[in-house]
């Protein structure tokens, strides 16, 4: 499946170059030209790379950076007509991936993506598969596989197991769970958690009516262990 890569710039010119040079290398584009479309298409789309100009018309790129971050950690690559050695520094600082100045040549652009991408992404790929019980958690490829059936778990199945296996045996809050999963206030989120644990253990568990991996621990929260409970 090719990356999907969010292209966030004020110029439609550049935009759609960028598009065509990251098209034809067999990247899947998405588009936004001010902030506010650029955070409306992280939440929607969730790519796996954003191309971030820093002068926008609504804000600055720097700012912005910050937002998308409380969606989620995602590889961001500041493209900037501003060369200055204080510009980059702020942007690197701030915990961007990469800093490419314009104007740049197309391949350059493909190659510091790579790169990201390949840092980021294959160190994923390389973790070891969680073992529960029978069943294996592919981290790499967001799947589980269960007698020998491979299934896909949603961007929120993933981030709510990933927080369950880092805590494993012990006890998780239904606040820190909520937290890990939107990153804002607890409030009226509880409901919504409780549907997402529903599917997650239709997924994880043999029967998920009585599961035994991924435990309520009622009035607290949940708690994920390796081994069947009794």
């Amino acid at each position: 499946m090719a990356y999907q890569i969010l292209v966030v710039d004020d110029e439609p010119a550049l935009r759609m170059m960028v598009q065509e040079i990251l098209t034809q290398a067999g990247y899947a584009v998405c588009l936004a030209g001010s902030c506010r479309e650029a955070l409306t298409q992280r939440a929607q789309v969730h790519p796996d790379a954003i191309l971030l100009d820093v002068m926008l018309p609504d804000g600055d790129g720097f700012s912005l950076l910050g937002q998308l971050r409380q969606q989620g950690d995602v590889p961001v690559l500041f493209l900037s007509a501003r060369d200055e050695d204080e510009a980059r520094l702020r942007g690197l600082g701030l915990g961007a991936d990469d800093y490419i100045t314009k104007p740049f040549l197309a391949q350059e652009l493909l190659l510091r993506l790579h790169a990201v991408l390949r840092r980021v992404y294959r160190a994923a790929s390389e973790e070891e598969p969680a073992r529960l019980g029978g069943t294996e958690v592919h981290w790499g490829t967001g799947t589980l596989r269960r007698d020998g059936r491979e299934v896909p778990l949603t961007a929120k199945e993933f981030a709510l197991l990933k927080k369950l296996w880092e805590n494993h045996g012990n006890i998780v809050t239904i606040d820190a769970l909520c937290q890990a999963l939107w990153e804002g206030p607890m409030v009226g989120y509880e409901n919504t958690l409780m549907v997402h644990i529903r599917r997650l253990r239709e997924k994880l568990e043999a029967d998920p009516s009585h599961p035994k991996h991924l435990l309520t621990v009622r009035g607290l929260g949940y708690r994920l262990v390796r081994e069947a409970a009794p």
